[in-house]
Protein backbone atom coordinates (compact mmCIF):
# COMPACT_ATOMS: atom_id res chain seq x y z
CA UNK A 1 0.00 0.00 0.00
CA UNK A 2 1.48 3.36 -1.08
CA UNK A 3 0.61 6.91 -0.19
CA UNK A 4 1.23 8.26 -3.70
CA UNK A 5 0.07 7.03 -7.08
CA UNK A 6 2.77 6.12 -9.57
CA UNK A 7 3.07 8.70 -12.33
CA UNK A 8 2.01 7.47 -15.75
CA UNK A 9 3.76 9.22 -18.60
CA UNK A 10 1.33 10.93 -20.97
CA UNK A 11 2.14 10.53 -24.66
CA UNK A 12 -0.43 12.62 -26.57
CA UNK A 13 -0.94 12.05 -30.28
CA UNK A 14 -0.77 14.85 -32.83
CA UNK A 15 -4.11 16.05 -34.16
CA UNK A 16 -5.28 18.42 -36.88
CA UNK A 17 -8.43 20.53 -36.93
CA UNK A 18 -9.94 23.93 -36.30
CA UNK A 19 -9.07 24.06 -32.62
CA UNK A 20 -5.51 22.94 -33.25
CA UNK A 21 -5.06 25.65 -35.90
CA UNK A 22 -6.26 28.28 -33.45
CA UNK A 23 -3.86 26.94 -30.83
CA UNK A 24 -0.96 27.09 -33.28
CA UNK A 25 -1.83 30.67 -34.19
CA UNK A 26 -2.03 31.74 -30.54
CA UNK A 27 1.18 29.88 -29.71
CA UNK A 28 3.29 31.45 -32.45
CA UNK A 29 1.90 34.93 -31.80
CA UNK A 30 2.63 34.72 -28.07
CA UNK A 31 6.11 33.28 -28.59
CA UNK A 32 6.91 35.96 -31.16
CA UNK A 33 5.79 38.69 -28.75
CA UNK A 34 7.80 37.21 -25.89
CA UNK A 35 11.05 36.94 -27.84
CA UNK A 36 10.76 40.11 -29.97
CA UNK A 37 9.38 42.72 -27.53
CA UNK A 38 12.71 43.25 -25.64
CA UNK A 39 14.32 44.28 -28.94
CA UNK A 40 11.77 46.98 -29.76
CA UNK A 41 13.10 50.53 -29.40
CA UNK A 42 11.28 53.66 -28.20
CA UNK A 43 12.92 57.08 -28.35
CA UNK A 44 12.56 58.88 -25.00
CA UNK A 45 15.35 61.37 -25.43
CA UNK A 46 18.94 61.54 -24.29
CA UNK A 47 20.14 59.75 -21.13
CA UNK A 48 16.92 57.69 -20.95
CA UNK A 49 16.67 53.98 -21.93
CA UNK A 50 15.31 53.53 -25.44
CA UNK A 51 14.02 49.99 -24.91
CA UNK A 52 10.26 49.95 -25.45
CA UNK A 53 9.51 47.60 -22.53
CA UNK A 54 11.98 47.64 -19.66
CA UNK A 55 11.92 47.09 -15.90
CA UNK A 56 14.86 49.31 -14.93
CA UNK A 57 15.60 48.12 -11.41
CA UNK A 58 18.83 50.11 -11.10
CA UNK A 59 16.98 53.42 -11.61
CA UNK A 60 13.62 52.28 -10.17
CA UNK A 61 11.61 52.80 -13.34
CA UNK A 62 9.18 50.76 -15.40
CA UNK A 63 9.04 51.71 -19.07
CA UNK A 64 6.23 50.52 -21.33
CA UNK A 65 6.38 52.32 -24.65
CA UNK A 66 5.16 55.86 -23.86
CA UNK A 67 4.32 55.03 -20.21
CA UNK A 68 6.91 55.57 -17.47
CA UNK A 69 6.09 54.50 -13.92
CA UNK A 70 7.95 55.43 -10.74
CA UNK A 71 8.04 53.37 -7.53
CA UNK A 72 5.50 55.78 -6.02
CA UNK A 73 3.08 54.75 -8.78
CA UNK A 74 3.11 51.04 -8.05
CA UNK A 75 -0.64 51.26 -7.56
CA UNK A 76 -0.96 51.26 -11.36
CA UNK A 77 0.59 47.79 -11.38
CA UNK A 78 -1.85 46.77 -8.68
CA UNK A 79 -4.68 47.99 -10.89
CA UNK A 80 -3.34 46.01 -13.85
CA UNK A 81 -3.21 42.86 -11.70
CA UNK A 82 -6.79 43.46 -10.53
CA UNK A 83 -7.92 43.95 -14.13
CA UNK A 84 -6.13 40.75 -15.14
CA UNK A 85 -7.72 38.74 -12.33
CA UNK A 86 -11.26 40.01 -12.90
CA UNK A 87 -10.81 39.64 -16.66
CA UNK A 88 -9.74 36.04 -16.16
CA UNK A 89 -12.80 35.40 -14.01
CA UNK A 90 -15.06 36.94 -16.65
CA UNK A 91 -13.55 34.97 -19.54
CA UNK A 92 -13.73 31.74 -17.54
CA UNK A 93 -17.39 32.28 -16.70
CA UNK A 94 -18.12 32.74 -20.40
CA UNK A 95 -15.82 30.27 -22.16
CA UNK A 96 -14.36 27.97 -19.53
CA UNK A 97 -10.63 27.46 -19.15
CA UNK A 98 -9.55 29.08 -22.42
CA UNK A 99 -6.67 30.75 -20.57
CA UNK A 100 -5.32 27.37 -19.48
CA UNK A 101 -5.86 25.70 -22.82
CA UNK A 102 -4.61 28.43 -25.15
CA UNK A 103 -2.57 31.22 -23.52
CA UNK A 104 -1.06 29.97 -20.25
CA UNK A 105 2.78 30.01 -20.49
CA UNK A 106 2.89 26.42 -19.23
CA UNK A 107 0.58 25.33 -22.06
CA UNK A 108 2.43 27.37 -24.71
CA UNK A 109 5.91 26.09 -23.89
CA UNK A 110 4.68 22.53 -23.29
CA UNK A 111 3.07 22.58 -26.75
CA UNK A 112 6.35 23.83 -28.22
CA UNK A 113 8.40 21.16 -26.45
CA UNK A 114 5.98 18.42 -27.55
CA UNK A 115 6.14 19.67 -31.15
CA UNK A 116 9.94 19.38 -31.04
CA UNK A 117 9.61 15.92 -29.51
CA UNK A 118 7.35 14.76 -32.34
CA UNK A 119 9.69 16.13 -35.00
CA UNK A 120 12.60 14.15 -33.56
CA UNK A 121 11.10 10.98 -32.05
CA UNK A 122 7.87 10.66 -34.00
CA UNK A 123 4.22 10.59 -32.99
CA UNK A 124 2.60 8.80 -30.07
CA UNK A 125 3.09 5.18 -31.11
CA UNK A 126 6.70 5.76 -32.18
CA UNK A 127 7.52 7.41 -28.84
CA UNK A 128 5.90 4.60 -26.88
CA UNK A 129 7.96 2.04 -28.81
CA UNK A 130 11.09 4.12 -28.28
CA UNK A 131 10.48 4.22 -24.52
CA UNK A 132 10.22 0.42 -24.46
CA UNK A 133 13.43 -0.12 -26.47
CA UNK A 134 16.79 -0.72 -24.81
CA UNK A 135 19.37 2.05 -24.91
CA UNK A 136 20.68 1.53 -28.42
CA UNK A 137 22.86 4.10 -30.27
CA UNK A 138 19.76 5.08 -32.29
CA UNK A 139 17.76 5.80 -29.11
CA UNK A 140 20.64 7.70 -27.53
CA UNK A 141 21.03 9.84 -30.63
CA UNK A 142 17.32 10.74 -30.70
CA UNK A 143 17.20 11.53 -26.99
CA UNK A 144 20.37 13.60 -27.13
CA UNK A 145 19.02 15.60 -30.08
CA UNK A 146 15.68 16.16 -28.36
CA UNK A 147 17.18 17.34 -25.08
CA UNK A 148 19.68 19.56 -26.88
CA UNK A 149 16.77 21.25 -28.70
CA UNK A 150 14.85 21.59 -25.43
CA UNK A 151 17.85 23.15 -23.68
CA UNK A 152 18.35 25.58 -26.57
CA UNK A 153 14.70 26.71 -26.33
CA UNK A 154 14.97 26.94 -22.53
CA UNK A 155 18.12 29.07 -22.82
CA UNK A 156 16.43 31.37 -25.33
CA UNK A 157 13.48 31.66 -22.95
CA UNK A 158 15.63 32.43 -19.92
CA UNK A 159 17.74 34.88 -21.90
CA UNK A 160 14.69 36.71 -23.21
CA UNK A 161 13.34 37.07 -19.67
CA UNK A 162 16.63 38.65 -18.54
CA UNK A 163 16.31 41.17 -21.39
CA UNK A 164 13.10 42.58 -19.93
CA UNK A 165 15.23 43.83 -17.00
CA UNK A 166 18.32 44.95 -18.95
CA UNK A 167 19.01 46.58 -22.30
CA UNK A 168 18.67 43.65 -24.72
CA UNK A 169 21.66 44.27 -27.06
CA UNK A 170 23.93 45.20 -24.17
CA UNK A 171 23.11 42.25 -21.94
CA UNK A 172 23.33 39.78 -24.83
CA UNK A 173 26.81 41.04 -25.72
CA UNK A 174 27.88 40.89 -22.08
CA UNK A 175 26.56 37.36 -21.63
CA UNK A 176 28.25 36.08 -24.79
CA UNK A 177 31.57 37.67 -23.83
CA UNK A 178 31.29 36.50 -20.20
CA UNK A 179 31.20 40.07 -18.92
CA UNK A 180 27.75 39.96 -17.31
CA UNK A 181 27.36 39.93 -13.54
CA UNK A 182 26.95 36.78 -11.49
CA UNK A 183 23.36 37.82 -10.76
CA UNK A 184 22.53 37.84 -14.47
CA UNK A 185 24.00 34.38 -14.99
CA UNK A 186 22.21 33.06 -11.91
CA UNK A 187 18.77 34.15 -13.09
CA UNK A 188 19.54 33.09 -16.65
CA UNK A 189 20.34 29.61 -15.36
CA UNK A 190 17.31 29.61 -13.06
CA UNK A 191 14.82 30.48 -15.83
CA UNK A 192 16.51 28.07 -18.23
CA UNK A 193 16.26 25.23 -15.71
CA UNK A 194 12.62 25.93 -14.80
CA UNK A 195 11.57 26.12 -18.47
CA UNK A 196 13.40 22.90 -19.30
CA UNK A 197 11.95 21.09 -16.28
CA UNK A 198 8.36 22.32 -16.37
CA UNK A 199 7.81 22.11 -20.15
CA UNK A 200 9.94 19.04 -20.76
CA UNK A 201 9.12 16.81 -17.80
CA UNK A 202 6.48 18.16 -15.40
CA UNK A 203 3.99 19.17 -18.12
CA UNK A 204 0.49 18.09 -17.07
CA UNK A 205 1.62 17.68 -13.46
CA UNK A 206 2.00 21.46 -13.22
CA UNK A 207 -1.64 21.91 -14.25
CA UNK A 208 -2.88 19.12 -11.99
CA UNK A 209 -0.84 19.57 -8.82
CA UNK A 210 1.05 22.88 -8.84
CA UNK A 211 -1.41 25.38 -10.32
CA UNK A 212 -4.13 26.66 -7.94
CA UNK A 213 -6.51 27.69 -10.74
CA UNK A 214 -8.18 24.25 -11.23
CA UNK A 215 -9.06 24.20 -7.53
CA UNK A 216 -11.40 27.16 -7.67
CA UNK A 217 -12.37 27.32 -11.34
CA UNK A 218 -15.70 25.70 -10.43
CA UNK A 219 -16.66 28.89 -8.61
CA UNK A 220 -16.27 30.79 -11.89
CA UNK A 221 -18.44 28.44 -13.98
CA UNK A 222 -22.19 28.05 -14.22
CA UNK A 223 -24.59 26.14 -16.47
CA UNK A 224 -24.19 28.78 -19.23
CA UNK A 225 -20.39 28.53 -19.46
CA UNK A 226 -18.98 26.97 -22.63
CA UNK A 227 -16.79 24.04 -21.62
CA UNK A 228 -15.35 21.06 -23.49
CA UNK A 229 -18.00 18.36 -23.09
CA UNK A 230 -18.93 14.90 -24.30
CA UNK A 231 -22.54 14.70 -25.46
CA UNK A 232 -23.32 11.40 -23.79
CA UNK A 233 -26.98 11.64 -24.75
CA UNK A 234 -25.82 11.10 -28.32
CA UNK A 235 -22.78 8.85 -27.87
CA UNK A 236 -24.16 6.29 -25.42
CA UNK A 237 -24.35 3.37 -25.39
CA UNK A 238 -20.92 2.95 -26.90
CA UNK A 239 -20.24 0.17 -29.37
CA UNK A 240 -18.28 -1.02 -32.34
CA UNK A 241 -18.95 0.40 -35.77
CA UNK A 242 -20.96 -2.53 -37.12
CA UNK A 243 -22.94 -3.21 -33.95
CA UNK A 244 -26.59 -2.22 -33.97
CA UNK A 245 -28.33 -0.15 -31.31
CA UNK A 246 -25.35 1.82 -30.06
CA UNK A 247 -24.71 5.54 -30.07
CA UNK A 248 -22.26 7.51 -32.16
CA UNK A 249 -19.28 6.83 -29.87
CA UNK A 250 -17.35 3.87 -31.28
CA UNK A 251 -15.02 3.75 -28.27
CA UNK A 252 -11.93 4.46 -30.39
CA UNK A 253 -10.26 6.43 -27.55
CA UNK A 254 -9.07 9.09 -30.00
CA UNK A 255 -10.12 11.80 -27.54
CA UNK A 256 -8.05 10.14 -24.82
CA UNK A 257 -4.95 9.69 -26.98
CA UNK A 258 -4.69 13.39 -27.93
CA UNK A 259 -5.34 14.79 -24.43
CA UNK A 260 -2.21 16.53 -23.07
CA UNK A 261 -3.23 15.70 -19.49
CA UNK A 262 -4.21 12.10 -20.22
CA UNK A 263 -7.88 12.20 -19.19
CA UNK A 264 -11.00 10.80 -20.86
CA UNK A 265 -13.43 13.62 -21.57
CA UNK A 266 -16.25 11.05 -21.67
CA UNK A 267 -15.96 10.76 -17.89
CA UNK A 268 -17.39 14.29 -17.53
CA UNK A 269 -15.93 17.50 -16.12
CA UNK A 270 -12.58 16.90 -14.42
CA UNK A 271 -10.02 18.99 -12.60
CA UNK A 272 -7.27 17.95 -15.03
CA UNK A 273 -9.12 19.23 -18.12
CA UNK A 274 -7.45 22.46 -19.30
CA UNK A 275 -10.09 23.16 -21.95
CA UNK A 276 -7.66 22.97 -24.88
CA UNK A 277 -10.28 21.35 -27.14
CA UNK A 278 -7.90 18.94 -28.90
CA UNK A 279 -10.33 16.12 -28.14
CA UNK A 280 -12.91 18.05 -30.18
CA UNK A 281 -10.66 17.88 -33.25
CA UNK A 282 -9.86 14.20 -32.68
CA UNK A 283 -13.52 13.18 -32.35
CA UNK A 284 -14.63 15.34 -35.28
CA UNK A 285 -12.03 13.63 -37.47
CA UNK A 286 -13.39 10.20 -36.53
CA UNK A 287 -17.02 11.26 -37.05
CA UNK A 288 -16.12 12.73 -40.44
CA UNK A 289 -14.53 9.48 -41.56
CA UNK A 290 -17.52 7.51 -40.33
CA UNK A 291 -19.88 9.88 -42.17
CA UNK A 292 -21.62 10.87 -38.93
CA UNK A 293 -22.45 14.36 -37.63
CA UNK A 294 -19.53 16.10 -35.98
CA UNK A 295 -19.78 17.60 -32.49
CA UNK A 296 -19.95 14.47 -30.35
CA UNK A 297 -17.27 16.21 -28.28
CA UNK A 298 -17.71 19.97 -28.43
CA UNK A 299 -17.65 23.26 -26.56
CA UNK A 300 -21.07 23.08 -24.90
CA UNK A 301 -22.93 24.47 -21.90
CA UNK A 302 -24.09 22.29 -19.05
CA UNK A 303 -27.59 23.70 -19.50
CA UNK A 304 -27.71 22.44 -23.10
CA UNK A 305 -26.35 19.07 -22.06
CA UNK A 306 -29.08 18.71 -19.45
CA UNK A 307 -31.80 19.86 -21.88
CA UNK A 308 -30.65 17.44 -24.59
CA UNK A 309 -30.42 14.61 -22.06
CA UNK A 310 -34.00 15.24 -20.94
CA UNK A 311 -35.33 15.57 -24.49
CA UNK A 312 -33.76 12.28 -25.65
CA UNK A 313 -34.47 10.19 -22.58
CA UNK A 314 -35.72 6.74 -23.59
CA UNK A 315 -35.15 7.30 -27.31
CA UNK A 316 -33.29 4.77 -29.42
CA UNK A 317 -29.90 5.65 -30.87
CA UNK A 318 -30.82 6.94 -34.30
CA UNK A 319 -31.11 10.10 -36.37
CA UNK A 320 -34.34 11.06 -34.58
CA UNK A 321 -32.51 11.16 -31.23
CA UNK A 322 -29.76 13.29 -32.76
CA UNK A 323 -32.27 15.78 -34.13
CA UNK A 324 -34.28 15.92 -30.89
CA UNK A 325 -31.18 16.54 -28.77
CA UNK A 326 -29.86 19.31 -31.00
CA UNK A 327 -33.26 20.97 -31.38
CA UNK A 328 -33.56 21.89 -27.67
CA UNK A 329 -30.16 23.57 -27.51
CA UNK A 330 -30.12 27.30 -26.85
CA UNK A 331 -27.53 29.99 -27.50
CA UNK A 332 -25.58 30.60 -24.26
CA UNK A 333 -26.69 33.69 -22.37
CA UNK A 334 -23.76 36.09 -22.21
CA UNK A 335 -25.60 38.57 -19.97
CA UNK A 336 -26.21 36.99 -16.61
CA UNK A 337 -25.62 38.19 -13.03
CA UNK A 338 -22.02 37.09 -12.71
CA UNK A 339 -20.91 38.40 -16.11
CA UNK A 340 -22.66 41.70 -15.48
CA UNK A 341 -20.90 41.95 -12.10
CA UNK A 342 -17.49 41.18 -13.64
CA UNK A 343 -18.08 43.73 -16.41
CA UNK A 344 -19.09 46.38 -13.89
CA UNK A 345 -16.00 45.77 -11.73
CA UNK A 346 -13.75 45.81 -14.79
CA UNK A 347 -15.29 49.08 -15.97
CA UNK A 348 -14.92 50.76 -12.58
CA UNK A 349 -11.30 49.68 -12.10
CA UNK A 350 -10.40 50.62 -15.68
CA UNK A 351 -12.06 54.04 -15.30
CA UNK A 352 -10.19 54.69 -12.04
CA UNK A 353 -6.87 53.71 -13.63
CA UNK A 354 -7.42 55.84 -16.73
CA UNK A 355 -8.49 58.84 -14.64
CA UNK A 356 -5.50 58.39 -12.34
CA UNK A 357 -3.10 58.09 -15.24
CA UNK A 358 -4.46 61.13 -17.06
CA UNK A 359 -4.38 63.29 -13.93
CA UNK A 360 -1.11 62.07 -12.41
CA UNK A 361 1.43 64.75 -11.52
CA UNK A 362 4.78 65.09 -13.23
CA UNK A 363 6.09 67.02 -10.22
CA UNK A 364 5.63 66.24 -6.55
CA UNK A 365 6.81 67.97 -3.39
CA UNK A 366 7.37 66.40 0.02
CA UNK A 367 8.47 68.09 3.23
CA UNK A 368 10.16 66.40 6.19
CA UNK A 369 10.90 68.54 9.23
CA UNK A 370 13.87 67.94 11.51
CA UNK A 371 13.01 66.09 14.70
CA UNK A 372 16.18 66.83 16.69
CA UNK A 373 16.03 69.58 17.59
CA UNK A 374 12.42 70.49 16.89
CA UNK A 375 13.35 74.19 16.75
CA UNK A 376 16.31 76.45 17.58
CA UNK A 377 15.83 79.75 19.52
CA UNK A 378 18.20 82.42 18.22
CA UNK A 379 19.90 85.23 20.22
CA UNK A 380 17.66 87.95 18.77
CA UNK A 381 14.51 86.17 19.94
CA UNK A 382 13.64 84.58 16.61
CA UNK A 383 13.02 80.86 16.16
CA UNK A 384 14.38 78.67 13.39
CA UNK A 385 12.88 75.42 12.04
CA UNK A 386 14.74 73.15 9.62
CA UNK A 387 13.10 71.10 6.87
CA UNK A 388 14.23 68.68 4.19
CA UNK A 389 12.37 69.27 0.94
CA UNK A 390 12.31 66.68 -1.85
CA UNK A 391 11.28 67.51 -5.40
CA UNK A 392 10.40 64.60 -7.67
CA UNK A 393 10.63 65.63 -11.31
CA UNK A 394 9.11 62.95 -13.58
CA UNK A 395 9.92 64.78 -16.79
CA UNK A 396 13.19 64.54 -18.71
CA UNK A 397 13.91 68.27 -18.59
CA UNK A 398 15.48 70.52 -15.96
CA UNK A 399 13.02 72.93 -14.34
CA UNK A 400 13.20 75.89 -11.92
CA UNK A 401 10.53 76.64 -9.32
CA UNK A 402 10.13 79.33 -6.69
CA UNK A 403 9.57 78.08 -3.15
CA UNK A 404 6.91 80.03 -1.25
CA UNK A 405 5.87 79.62 2.40
CA UNK A 406 2.24 80.33 3.24
CA UNK A 407 0.44 80.39 6.60
CA UNK A 408 3.13 82.18 8.62
CA UNK A 409 3.32 85.97 7.97
CA UNK A 410 6.78 87.45 8.27
CA UNK A 411 8.58 84.10 8.33
CA UNK A 412 11.57 83.97 5.95
CA UNK A 413 12.89 80.85 4.30
CA UNK A 414 16.37 80.03 3.07
CA UNK A 415 17.25 77.04 0.87
CA UNK A 416 20.90 76.22 1.36
CA UNK A 417 22.79 76.31 -1.95
CA UNK A 418 19.83 77.67 -3.96
CA UNK A 419 19.48 80.86 -5.92
CA UNK A 420 16.96 83.54 -4.93
CA UNK A 421 14.62 85.71 -6.94
CA UNK A 422 14.22 89.50 -6.70
CA UNK A 423 11.99 89.09 -3.65
CA UNK A 424 14.54 86.94 -1.83
CA UNK A 425 12.57 83.72 -2.26
CA UNK A 426 14.50 80.50 -2.96
CA UNK A 427 14.55 79.27 -6.58
CA UNK A 428 14.98 75.49 -6.69
CA UNK A 429 16.37 73.71 -9.74
CA UNK A 430 15.21 70.15 -10.27
CA UNK A 431 17.11 67.26 -11.83
CA UNK A 432 15.59 65.80 -14.98
CA UNK A 433 13.88 62.47 -14.26
CA UNK A 434 15.11 62.44 -10.69
CA UNK A 435 14.76 63.51 -7.08
CA UNK A 436 16.34 66.70 -5.73
CA UNK A 437 16.79 67.38 -2.00
CA UNK A 438 17.09 70.81 -0.41
CA UNK A 439 17.66 71.80 3.21
CA UNK A 440 15.37 74.72 4.00
CA UNK A 441 15.55 76.95 7.09
CA UNK A 442 12.42 78.85 8.18
CA UNK A 443 13.03 81.74 10.61
CA UNK A 444 10.37 83.70 12.47
CA UNK A 445 10.68 87.48 13.01
CA UNK A 446 12.49 88.57 16.17
CA UNK A 447 10.28 88.38 19.25
CA UNK A 448 7.27 87.54 17.10
CA UNK A 449 4.26 86.27 19.02
CA UNK A 450 3.36 83.19 16.97
CA UNK A 451 1.59 80.04 18.17
CA UNK A 452 3.81 77.23 19.38
CA UNK A 453 2.31 74.93 16.76
CA UNK A 454 1.51 76.77 13.53
CA UNK A 455 0.29 74.88 10.40
CA UNK A 456 2.12 76.04 7.28
CA UNK A 457 2.36 75.00 3.65
CA UNK A 458 5.17 75.07 1.13
CA UNK A 459 4.27 75.89 -2.48
CA UNK A 460 6.17 75.65 -5.74
CA UNK A 461 5.48 78.33 -8.35
CA UNK A 462 6.54 77.98 -11.98
CA UNK A 463 8.10 80.95 -13.86
CA UNK A 464 4.59 82.13 -14.78
CA UNK A 465 3.58 82.22 -11.11
CA UNK A 466 1.27 79.20 -11.22
CA UNK A 467 1.06 76.97 -8.16
CA UNK A 468 2.23 73.55 -9.43
CA UNK A 469 2.77 71.61 -6.17
CA UNK A 470 2.41 72.04 -2.44
CA UNK A 471 2.90 70.15 0.82
CA UNK A 472 1.76 70.70 4.40
CA UNK A 473 3.93 70.91 7.54
CA UNK A 474 4.03 72.68 10.89
CA UNK A 475 6.14 75.47 12.40
CA UNK A 476 7.13 74.80 16.01
CA UNK A 477 8.35 77.18 18.69
CA UNK A 478 8.36 77.80 22.45
CA UNK A 479 5.05 78.44 24.21
CA UNK A 480 4.04 82.12 24.08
Amino acid sequence: MTLYATHTKVQPRAVQGRVRRVKWLVLWVLLALYYIVPWLRWDRGASVPNQAVLVDIAHARLFFFWVELWPQEVYFLTGVLILGAIGLFAVTSLFGRVWCGFTCPQTVWTDLFMWVERQIEGDRNARIRLDAEPWTPHKRRLRLTKHAAWIFIAMATGGAWIMYFNDAPTILRQMLTLQASATVYFFFGLFTLTTYTLAGFAREQVCTYMCPWPRFQGAMLDDQSLVVSYRDWRGEPRGKLREAGHGDCVDCAACLHVCPTGIDIRDGQQLQCIGCGLCVDACDDVMRRLDRPQGLVAFETLANLAASQAATKGMAANAARQNAGMAVRRIPRLLRPRTVMYTAVLSVVAAIMVAGFLTRDTLSLSVLRDRAPLFVPLSDGSVRNAFTIKLVNKTHETARYTLVLEGAPGVTILAQGADTDQQGRPVLTTRPDGITEWRVLATTPARAHLPANLPISFHLHDPQGHDVAHAQSVLLGPPP
